[in-house]
């Protein structure tokens, strides 16, 4: 496809105090490629840096979890808990800031969808409500999922206090940001989704209420890194585990939450899709887009997410305002130079899902790639 140079991702971008090479961004992807204890590896450092050679303005990790408790979902995931985390994302970090881009820590707490976690026996979630679907075996996962303890006050302060403390390793581990993770079936889109939320107490019930751990989480973190450094959000309403949800209310729920958000010192919104394109997944009633809504509401950068290696889809959500950045994800996988690419007027490599088959892990994307070129 040719592109021309003023295509509007090419950009330059600011989300808060942080300029933008362009508006393109590495959308988070787990890849379960950690040492056993959570530890970002060499090969993981080489993986996020050559986005940062290939030009992209802003790099954002796979889930990291956040505490020795419920927090980690899957067998290898990264984590920022202990000095041995933080050290070796210094390795990270430092890579993608000699390469010249930046790069954000997504901080996850995967609640009721944890299906590999050697700190505890069993999960926990807003209420004890067995997940939909099964678990994921390109994860590390299979059969069903277990009913989870329904959290109580302590739980919840816990899992609050684990992001503040990992975004605060995250910031002493040379990271640019936080977003953290509120999208995707995971806690806290667990709280913030009605059926998996049967709460009675002050976080279950209207959405106000719903989105108020998530709110929280927000307002603890900002406390603890001070006014100006990155801490966004990425919300969605589709699932790992069910990609068919909308919120209930709608775009009334959409007023509710991104205001929210808003009010409790996010820097930027990233709306996800969950493998689906941003066209299917982000209209509304009345015309709106979910991505436009966010922008208006929170009045602060938002990133859409779905198909966004389409050229000309990037540019009509650009053009037309319907977001701030354009986040891309398994285009990135093949096309870690995309930028360049877009900015040559270049085609771009068709993805190939066998990267990600029988599991997502790096080591396997590396044979997969290795093979096909013997």
């Amino acid at each position: 496809m040719s592109v021309r140079e003023s295509h509007p991702a090419l950009e330059p971008g600011r989300i808060g105090e942080l300029r933008t090479a362009n508006r393109l961004v590495v959308a988070p992807m787990t890849r379960v490629s950690a040492t056993p204890d959570g530890t970002a590896t060499p090969e993981m450092a080489a993986y996020y840096t050559e986005f940062a050679r290939g030009g992209f303005g802003l790099v954002i990790t796979e889930g990291v979890y956040t505490d020795s408790a419920y927090s980690q979902g899957y067998l290898n995931q990264p984590g920022l808990v202990s000095a041995r985390h933080m050290g070796a994302w210094r390795e990270v970090t430092d890579g993608v800031h000699e390469a010249g881009g930046l790069i954000v820590a997504q901080l996850m707490h995967a609640g009721a969808l944890s299906q590999g976690n050697p700190h505890r026996d069993g999960t926990a979630g807003p209420s004890a409500v067995k997940p939909r679907g099964a678990m994921m075996p390109e994860y590390g996962g299979s059969g069903p999922w277990p009913v989870p303890e329904e959290m109580d006050s302590a739980d919840i302060e816990e899992a609050v206090a684990g992001f503040v403390a990992s975004a605060v390793n995250a910031r002493d581990a040379g990271f640019d940001g936080v977003e953290v993770h509120a999208a995707n079936g995971y806690l806290l889109d667990q709280f913030l989704t009605d059926y998996t939320n049967l709460r009675e107490d002050s976080y279950g019930g209207p959405v106000a209420a719903r989105v108020r751990l998530a709110a929280e989480v927000v307002e603890a973190i900002r406390a603890e890194v001070g006014p100006d450094w990155c801490v966004g959000v990425r919300l969605s309403q589709t699932k790992v585990n069910d990609f068919h949800y909308r919120w209930p209310g709608g775009a009334r729920d959409g007023e509710v939450i991104f205001a929210a958000l808003a009010d409790a010192g996010a820097t930027y919104l990233h709306i996800a899709s969950e493998g689906r394109d941003w066209i299917e997944s982000a209209q509304l009633e009345g015309g709106l887009t979910i991505t436009g809504q966010a922008r208006r509401v929170a009045g602060l950068p938002v990133i859409a997410n779905g198909g966004m290696h389409d050229a000309e889809l990037s540019a009509q959500v650009l053009g037309d305002g319907h977001a701030d950045f354009v986040s891309v994800a398994r285009a990135a996988l093949v096309n870690a130079d995309l930028p360049r690419r877009l900015a040559e007027g270049g085609a771009l490599e068709r993805f190939d899902h066998g990267l990600l088959e029988p599991t997502v892990t790096l080591d396997n994307a590396r044979r997969r790639a290795a093979g096909a070129r013997v």
